[in-house]
This record gives structure tokens, sequence and C-alpha cells, in this order.
């Protein structure tokens, strides 16, 4: 999805098929565990399953053809000996037009290989862009990078 599209609750006309809609969300959702770098965008566009419009429709159909352009793309897992735990993170300050949140996202890779990621709207409001990037960088480093209760949180 463009970096500058902006949707909302209110955008365009509602679609007259929203079963389509969802089918597809349903099924970017899905798609999201070997491609991580879809994981926002299907965030942000699974907000408006319940009543779609046009815009978000169209949006949707970006996504699409973004995955056919980049269809051999994916995760790589390699075998490596020096292994180096590293972090990045990102902060979009109040991308939501709707409620005006934040959106955190980070990964986490185990040399090469990533490990862990996530996208998520912030709890509350931030009231500068060095806020929300503090909370992204807070959310990166409290990440479990495996199940178990003995896990080492990071």
């Amino acid at each position: 999805m463009d970096a500058n599209t902006k949707l909302s609750l209110d955008d365009g006309e509602l679609i007259s098929n929203p079963t389509a809609y969802r089918r597809l969300i349903g099924r970017l959702i899905y798609l999201t565990i070997t491609r991580p770098d879809l994981t926002n965008v299907v965030n942000k566009l699974s907000q408006y399953v319940y009543k779609p419009h046009t815009s978000h429709m169209e949006a949707a159909l970006n996504v699409l053809r973004y995955i056919k352009g980049t269809i051999r793309q994916g995760l790589i897992y390699k075998n490596a000996s020096d292994l180096k735990l590293k972090f990045f993170s990102y902060a979009y300050w109040g991308s939501c037009l709707d409620t005006r949140r934040s959106v955190t996202g980070f990964c986490v890779f185990l040399d090469e290989s990533m490990v862990s990621w996530r996208s998520k709207k912030q709890q509350t409001v931030s009231r500068s862009s060095a806020e929300a990037e503090y909370k992204s960088m807070a959310a990166a480093t409290c990440v479990k990078l495996c199940g178990s209760e003995h896990c080492l949180k990071i």
C-alpha cells in the first residue's frame, strides 16, 4: 500500500459485496504467516471488514498487485554458527485517523533469520513522535522469543 494512503471509516462509498472483501482479507491474514512485509497493511485493512468502502477494496487490490510482483519473496532461514540477536523497531506517530493512536512495529533477527515480528496499534495516544518511538523500542525489547514460561525475556 502506498505510504501516503490514509484510510478511515468513511472513505468513499460502501461496496456492494462486503463478503468478497472479507474473504480477501481473511486470505491475506493467512498469507502474513510467511510474508511479514504484509502484516502492517493487512492489519490496517482488517479494521474495515464490518463496513468496507471502495477505497478499502482498492487498497486491498493494490496489496494483491504487490504480492504478484514479489511472489518469490518469503522467509529464509540459514544455518549459522555465530548467532547474534538483532532488533529493529519503528513507530508511525498518530497514523490512525480515527483514534490518533500510533502504530508500533518491530522485528527480531537471530543472525540473518527473522524469528519474530509484530505490528500493532499502541494502547494510548502518544503526545510526540519521540514518545511513540520509545513505546515501540520498549515493546521490541520485551518480546518473548519462545512460548515457554521459562524463556528468557529480552
